[in-house]
């Protein structure tokens, strides 16, 4: 349970140096957009390869090649959807969501926190975090495309920040 053998040590060190190099070639060669949570769909490959990772690290049943190809895969995956995304409007829409507006000049949009499931609780709490005592005190608030929350003081501020910025 502590301890099995130093063959397991050593693979995890070989294997996990190896790995740890490959995936940050791969990383690097693929551009910063492969590890944003820019929205869920990158949010999710980001939680991919750290999966896979793990996975190869800890699995004496996946080869230090099965779990490099899977890391490939994943990152060659997320540079052909994004590349295309960007250049092709219909698998934009798939991949992405738009932001919605909850909150707008201090009113709850309660027909927009239905259709993203999203409830006053949260709203007032996403707004307390940005420093927000009041609904009145909200131009806006946004859910983004990556589930994170940007409100918009009434008084043109963003929340937190000096709006517009230096």
């Amino acid at each position: 349970m502590f301890f099995d053998n130093w063959y397991g040590l050593l693979r995890v060190v070989v294997v996990g140096v190896s790995t740890y190099v490959c995936l940050v070639v791969l990383l690097r060669s693929t551009g910063k957009r492969t590890l944003s949570k820019l929205n869920a769909f990158d949010f999710v490959v980001t939680v991919a390869l750290g999966s896979t990772l793990a996975t190869v690290l800890l699995s004496s049943m996946v080869s230090l090649a099965e779990g490099v190809t899977a890391l490939a895969l994943l990152t060659g995956l997320q540079y052909v959807v994004t590349w295309t995304s960007v250049r092709w409007r219909p698998l934009r829409r798939a991949v992405r969501s738009e932001p919605t507006m909850l909150v707008y000049q201090g009113t709850l949009l309660r027909d927009a926190m239905r259709r993203e499931r999203v409830t006053e609780s949260e709203v007032r709490q996403a707004l307390r975090m940005q420093g927000a005592t009041s609904l009145a005190e909200v131009e806006a608030l946004v859910l983004e495309s990556d589930g994170s929350f940007a409100s918009v003081a009434a008084d043109a501020t963003i929340l937190g920040d000096a709006w517009p910025p230096d």
